[in-house]
C-alpha cells in the first residue's frame, strides 16, 4: 500500500503504471482534478489544508480496510495540500485487483469515505469570493466497515 499526503504535484500516470502486477486483471483509478467552476461560479484555484498526522492515519486505515473488505491486492491513496490550479490532481485513488468489480467497488468506497471522514479541508477561490467547501453528500448505499472512522 502507498498512502501519502504531499505538497507537490501528484504524477498520476506514473503511479498508476507502478501499481500494476501479474495477478491483476483490473486497475481502477479515481483522479480528482480541480475543475474550472463550482455551482455556476468560475473557480480561480483551490486551497487544501489538513490535520496531516490524523489524516494520514485515517487514510492508512481506509486503505487497509479496502484491502480486507473488497479483497483487492493493492491500494494507493494520495492527497495533495496547498494551492492547486485548474486541471491539477488533488486526490488520487488507485486500486489493483484480480477482478474489475472489486476494484471499482473499493475505489468508489475509498474516495467517498475519504471525503466524508478524513480531516482535509478545501477552500474554493472564485472570481467573486471564497468559501470553505462542505463537500458532497455521502452516498446512502455505501457503508464504511469501521463505524468508529466516521467520527
Amino acid at each position: 500500500m502507498r498512502v501519502e499526503i504531499t505538497d507537490g504535484v501528484i504524477p498520476a500516470a506514473e503511479i498508476v503504471e507502478s501499481i500494476k502486477a501479474g495477478p491483476d486483471g483490473a486497475v481502477c483509478v479515481f483522479d480528482g482534478i480541480v475543475r474550472d467552476n463550482s455551482q455556476g461560479r468560475r473557480t480561480l484555484h483551490l486551497d487544501y489544508e489538513a490535520y496531516r498526522e490524523m489524516a494520514l492515519e485515517q487514510m492508512r486505515g481506509l486503505a487497509a480496510d479496502a484491502v480486507t473488505k473488497f479483497g483487492v491486492r493493492d491500494v494507493t491513496l494520495l492527497h495533495r495540500l496547498g494551492r492547486l490550479t485548474v486541471g491539477e490532481t488533488s486526490v488520487l485513488v488507485v486500486v489493483a485487483s484480480a477482478h474489475r468489480g472489486a476494484a471499482f467497488d473499493a475505489c468508489r468506497w475509498l474516495i467517498d469515505t475519504l471525503k466524508k471522514t478524513v480531516p482535509i479541508w478545501k477552500k474554493e477561490q472564485f472570481v467573486d469570493g471564497a468559501v470553505w467547501a462542505d463537500g458532497e453528500p455521502f452516498p446512502e448505499e455505501i457503508v464504511a466497515t469501521s463505524p468508529e472512522r466516521l467520527g
